[in-house]
């Protein structure tokens, strides 16, 4: 990391330099540790250190961004110019307002020494038992264990800085027979809080479990969903919906909807940043201090997350700390999302269950309709048949056809436990609960 005085110094001496209206330097320097596995082997371990620095200037409203990962001063001088080169070629853009101002920034720790100085031998032991345990059983692991540090660094010409360092470490396994899988994954910003062990047993019992499945017919199905599949669910409500962008290009299942109930009263799906369950950042990528934004409470439709240039868009809106590193297309994103735990068990929601599917989780997602999360995929990776209250057989993978909105009208359990998973693109963190839908919709069969 480059530390607080260095990341200033850098941040300071491009603002002093630029003739622009208006500057924002902003700073994402990150160590990433990572070792991999396949057939039960540990056969990668790499590390990569980067700093990359993003200078966004504006002329009038002419917007301009370049990037480099050279710290020298000539590259940094040479970044600078091509960024107001950029911005002389676009044209005015009168939705465009201001950068931020400096905003008080709350001050919170995320980071785990244990992470930061995980050695390639530590990270060797938790894989090698997951591989151990695979061996063991017969059957062959893949996966793998990242720990990573990360300094977020923002400044602007209007007064903003803020600098934010934290850690997070991940597995990630499948563990394949030659007829079966199962997957088990967590995350943590302290390593020492992933129980290996136990993320093997998941894997392998799940393997093992679904060895030999048979092919069932599709159709409507009551479905028991561990987090990995709620973790898909969320992630295309948040890609089509949850973002400013979204509702002014009207493209939001929200659109029309703010206050309105639109899924079943149980489910509260909201954004924060700050809870420790997750992974927390006090500012986004402008340095404006993330807020808490409640997307759904009990079923009713409340609001999106936006940057300072879609609040700009709107009379009376201001960011809510949710803009991503410019240029994107996505514009302002939430980034740690929450699904509002239930009462159930995962025993219990099965033991309800006269006839329906057990879903490990769900595989090449695809948005079809936006406006309504219709969304087509496959499961993946374990995929069993309720009978009776009780997982009868596994099953061949289905294809389904289902608008997540209205599967999220038919709750029927949520359950008590979570998962902090990985968020969108690998950026944030998503804490799930296992949910119970009745009917969802298969459209077709696979062969294995």
């Amino acid at each position: 990391m480059l530390g607080e005085r260095r990341l200033k110094e850098l941040a300071d001496g491009i603002l002093a330099r630029s003739t622009a209206d208006q500057t924002e330097v902003v700073v994402l320097a990150g160590d990433t540790y990572l070792t991999r596995f396949a057939n039960s082997t540990i056969h990668q371990n790499v590390a990569e250190t980067d700093t990359e620095v993003r200078i966004r200037v504006v002329l009038g409203t002419r917007v301009g961004v370049a990037t480099t990962n050279n710290l020298d001063d000539e590259a940094l001088e040479s970044t600078l110019e091509n960024a107001l080169s950029i911005a002389r070629l676009q044209p005015e853009n009168p939705d465009f307002k201001s950068l931020p101002g400096p905003q008080p920034l709350p001050d919170y720790s995320a980071f785990s020494q244990a992470t930061a100085a995980c050695t390639p031998e530590e990270r060797a032991e938790g894989a090698g038992a997951i591989c151990l345990m695979a061996r063991d059983a017969g059957v062959v692991a893949s996966g793998a264990l990242t720990t990573s540090v990360l300094e977020v660094g923002v400044a602007n010409s209007l007064g903003v800085f803020g600098r934010f360092s934290t850690t997070r470490a991940e597995i990630s396994t499948v563990i394949m027979s030659d007829t079966s899988a199962g997957y088990a994954s967590d995350m943590a910003l302290d390593v020492s809080e992933l129980d290996f062990e136990a993320i093997g047993r998941e894997a392998v019992g799940k393997c093992l479990q679904s060895q030999n499945p048979r092919s069932i017919e599709p159709g409507e199905y009551t479905v028991v969903l561990e987090p990995y599949a709620v973790q898909d669910l969320i992630a295309m409500m948040t890609y089509t919906g949850f973002s400013a962008v979204a509702m002014q290009e009207g493209r939001s299942f929200m659109v029309g909807k703010i206050g309105e109930q639109i899924v079943d009263p149980r489910v509260s799906i909201w954004d924060d940043a700050s809870d420790p369950r997750g992974l927390p950042l006090p500012f986004d990528f402008e340095g404006v201090p993330k807020q808490r934004v409640d997307l759904i409470e009990k079923g009713v439709a409340r609001g999106v997350v936006y940057d300072s240039y879609r609040a700009g868009k709107e009379e009376g809106k201001a960011s809510t700390g949710h803009a991503l590193p410019a240029p994107n297309s996505f514009g302002p994103f939430p980034l740690n999302t929450f699904f509002g735990a239930g009462d159930a068990t995962l025993e219990e929601m099965i033991s309800s269950t006269e006839r329906g599917l057990y879903i490990t989780r769900f595989h090449y997602t695809r948005p079809a309709e936006p406006t309504k999360v219709v969304v087509t995929g496959m499961t993946r990776d374990g995929t069993f048949l309720i009978e009776n209250g009780k997982i009868a057989y596994p099953v061949k993978n289905l294809r389904f056809t289902q608008s997540y909105l209205e599967a999220l009208n038919h709750v029927e359990m949520i359950g008590r436990d979570y998962r902090l998973l990985s968020g969108m693109g690998g950026l944030g963190g998503t804490v799930q609960p296992a949910l119970k839908l009745g009917g969802f919709t298969f459209t077709g069969a696979t062969e294995f």
